[in-house]
């Protein structure tokens, strides 16, 4: 099975692909289409689709969530960590601080925002059977922030890092098309240019769809309520609807201006937004308390890690998994074609351990800061009565942000101020997505053509419309781990792929190999000199006649 890329393989790149494209676009209008005639049919299809997954196949995502974490950690500190994504002298494409923000920002955006407050009160107020704790009580705050950075901080980075890493290493040092299917050339030889390979871009083009529909329906679901708490317009799916259509249109405003401008100054924004926000709610808020939470969830959560990590459905609820720990481990899985490819393109010239220390370490402590603060004050103010957080998350998880917010000062500006964060999030979110789709259906292009980058967009777009009004919320983590699941497949093969082509790699070649003895390998090394330059005397001898 030959390596090596087929020269009309590389003239194509860039062209679009109209099987892999038809079959997409096809596929999601057949959904789309469905959803506008027959809600109810889709609705219950998605429903009972979702029992027999997670029934089935929980305990699959959990492995394989656990895989991914244990090779991204060895391979950060093991000889694969010199390699560089692209050539050995290499200097990377983009800034660590621009790197680092649009990495967030494609990564976790909505979600952070989204359940920054109404996670932590939901475990608080139920918690996880396994946890053995009482309801309400401090012991369940501390299993609340524990199982939140459990589902928010290494596993799924981990899950990135490896899609993300394999495509980086395919694309930049090995000079292959930038396509998921090009990065299985190690394993399926010249079929990744053929049926299977589009198979398989198209699974990750369907994956990519459902999982950003997923996250922009939860975008628009909180700014609905957002505009109901702050300006009085009442939250209704015609309100949600009206949000999606706004801020898709601005994304199509930002997906002209390019990568370089549109993309990297939005995610910029947005983290500098999101910092404020955070900064504003640490000062204002239970500010000795948030500074007691931090450490004592990351002490509780690493403690736990193995136990937490290795639960399934056998001796845990299997219903709370599937609502929670489940359903993380499938969307992001959903999320890292579209995540992995767009961390990879931004990611050329860096080292394998810069990256993988990056891409695990960097997002995740964020993120523990992140629900320390956002989730440690709800907890307080939920404690001390300031506020009933838990009515608030009970009536609609999309008014607990805005709860938090109105239960201190300023809370106008501030909640306007999160509004904007999520309508810039959902942007940056889809334009993000639309240019993996577009180069998945471009044959790997690094640029691929922008009107075909927005008519993603605007299928992502319709895609939440039409799972919001098939059940909202429900529809939306049934659709993620239904698509995840063939893609967790396709997840491992990459990673087998990786470790394969990785270990060819010429720079970790063996070196040669000297004998133990330093005199053996002295009288080695003078007998090799000897051969190629041996002394006066034995060249004369050799000269002389007999």
């Amino acid at each position: 099975m030959s390596d090596e890329i087929p020269q009309q393989t590389r003239q194509r790149a860039g062209e679009i692909d109209r099987v892999v494209l038809g079959l997409g676009v096809g596929g999601v209008l057949a959904v789309v289409v469905w959803g506008v005639l027959a809600r109810d049919s889709l609705a219950s299809f998605g429903e009972s689709g979702l029992g027999w997954v997670i029934d089935t196949f929980g305990w699959f995502f959990v492995v394989a969530a656990n895989a991914f974490l244990v090779l991204a950690v060895v391979m950060a500190f093991s000889r694969f960590g010199r390699l560089r994504l692209g050539k050995d002298d290499e200097e990377p494409e983009f800034s660590a601080l621009a790197w680092i923000a649009m990495m967030f920002s494609a990564g976790m955006g909505i979600g952070l925002v989204f359940f920054a407050v109404a996670e932590p009160i939901q475990h608080f107020t139920t918690p996880a059977p396994a946890s053995g704790v009482e309801p309400q009580t401090e012991a369940a705050a501390g299993a609340a922030m524990q199982y939140t950075l459990f589902h928010w901080t290494l596993h799924p980075w981990a899950i990135y890092a490896v899609v993300a890493l394999a495509l980086a290493y395919s694309t930049f040092r090995k000079g292959r098309k930038g396509t998921i299917s090009a990065a299985f050339r190690p394993l399926i030889g010249d079929r990744a240019d053929g049926g299977l390979g589009r198979t398989i871009d198209l699974l990750a083009v369907f994956a990519t769809v459902f999982g950003s529909a997923t996250s922009l329906g939860l975008g628009a679901l909180q700014v609905a309520a957002g505009l109901d708490l702050v300006v009085g317009v009442p939250d209704s799916t015609a309100v949600e609807l009206v949000v999606i259509g706004a801020l898709t249109l601005a994304f199509v405003i930002s997906a002209f201006t390019g990568l370089h401008k549109g993309i990297k100054w939005l995610s910029t924004t947005n983290v500098l937004l999101a910092l404020g926000l955070m900064f504003f709610v640490f000062v204002v808020g239970p500010t000795v308390y948030t500074l007691e939470v931090l450490p004592a969830s990351i002490g509780n959560y690493l403690d736990d890690l193995v136990v937490m990590s290795t639960r399934t459905g056998a001796f845990s609820d299997p219903a709370w998994l599937g609502d929670w720990t489940i359903f993380y481990w499938a969307w992001w899985i959903s999320w890292a074609p579209f995540v992995g490819t767009f961390i990879a393109r931004i990611s050329r010239g860096r080292t394998v351990r810069q990256f993988l220390i990056g891409v695990l370490l960097v997002p995740s402590g964020a993120s523990a800061v992140w629900f320390a603060i956002m989730g440690g004050s709800a907890l307080r103010i939920q404690s001390t009565g300031t506020r009933d957080l838990v009515a608030d998350v009970a009536a609609s998880s999309e008014q607990a942000l805005f709860g938090l917010l109105d239960a201190l000062p300023l809370a106008a500006l501030t909640s306007v101020l999160a509004m904007v964060l999520i309508a810039l999030y959902f942007v940056t979110s889809a334009d993000s997505a639309s240019l993996v789709l577009g180069s998945l259906t471009s044959r790997g292009s690094l640029r691929p053509h922008r009107v075909l980058v927005v008519s993603w967009g605007v299928l992502i777009g319709a895609v939440a419309a039409v799972l919001l009004l098939a059940g909202g919320l429900d529809a939306l983590q049934q659709a993620t781990i239904m698509i995840a699941l063939p893609f967790v497949v396709v997840m491992l093969g990459l990673a087998a792929a990786l470790v394969k082509d990785m270990s060819d790699d010429p720079l970790l070649a063996p070196p040669f190999r000297t004998p133990r003895s330093g005199l053996a390998a002295a009288v080695r090394t003078a007998r090799s000199y000897e051969e190629e330059d041996p002394p006066p005397v034995r060249r004369y001898l050799r000269r002389r006649p007999r």
